[in-house]
């Protein structure tokens, strides 16, 4: 898909335009993409551009929101602001300080690559229990030369059981079955003063209060879309 079309259907999502080297990967990602979904049950949405909108737009959407002080992807002289807590923003540098990131379900890599691609210097973890496309996850990965990642096939529920479960300073949502079930599972994996970022629609909103202790910020609503919102929640 041509990186110039790319671009411009992400506009509404983001302050400034991507990098051409992060365009480039996005059209990797969606030939991948569109080739293993005539096999597997990646996504329903089949259209290139809407490929970009719903899914590409709805994570950089996400990065923007984690990472606010920068407005493009991860440069080594950028800081960037990942939560606020009481009032005061906490700053971290991906660029130079390891932050571990784990996405549940992630499923056709949503919003978990793009973050990477984001900040390429984040430690990924994605939790994907379908085999097929926990495969899918880590080629997506290899033709992106994307590093640190890592892909853990099994189900979040039990994974959460388990006394040496990943931890993780940040925890992303976003698409997956049984939300109710997940959501509190999905605190288990915070560490200490971590923040939960879920990608959900606006009537599943109550469900964050009711089935967590965080504290969970104004919803953001996302851009095209009457329904999604982002909501980021921490201890």
């Amino acid at each position: 898909m041509d990186i110039a079309k790319i671009a411009a259907l992400l506009d509404p999502f983001l302050e400034h335009s991507l990098p051409p080297s992060v365009l480039e990967q996005i059209s990797i990602y969606i030939d991948l993409l569109l080739r293993w979904n005539a096999r597997i049950n990646l996504t329903a949405i089949r259209r290139p551009e809407e490929i970009v909108t719903r899914h590409f737009g709805e994570s950089f959407f996400l990065a923007r929101h984690l990472f606010p002080a920068a407005s493009t992807p991860c440069h080594p002289e950028r800081s960037h602001v990942i939560r606020e807590a009481d009032g005061a923003a906490e700053s971290k540098d991906p660029c130079s300080l390891p932050l571990r990131v784990l996405d549940i379900g992630s499923g056709a890599g949503f919003p978990a690559l793009p973050l990477k691609m984001w900040a390429p210097q984040i430690h990924l973890t994605m939790i994907e229990s379908n085999h097929k496309k926990a495969t899918f996850l880590r080629e997506v990965a290899r033709a992106l030369t994307l590093t640190d990642v890592n892909v853990i096939t099994d189900r979040a529920e039990v994974l959460a059981a388990r006394p040496d479960s990943p931890r993780a300073e940040l925890v992303t949502l976003r698409a997956v079955e049984h939300f109710q079930a997940i959501l509190p599972q999905a605190v288990t994996f915070l560490a200490p003063n971590g923040a939960l970022a879920v990608l959900i629609g606006i009537a599943q909103v109550p469900t964050l209060t009711t089935l967590t202790t965080l504290q969970w910020h104004q919803p953001i609503p996302i851009p095209q879309s009457r329904t999604r919102v982002l909501s980021i929640g921490v201890p």
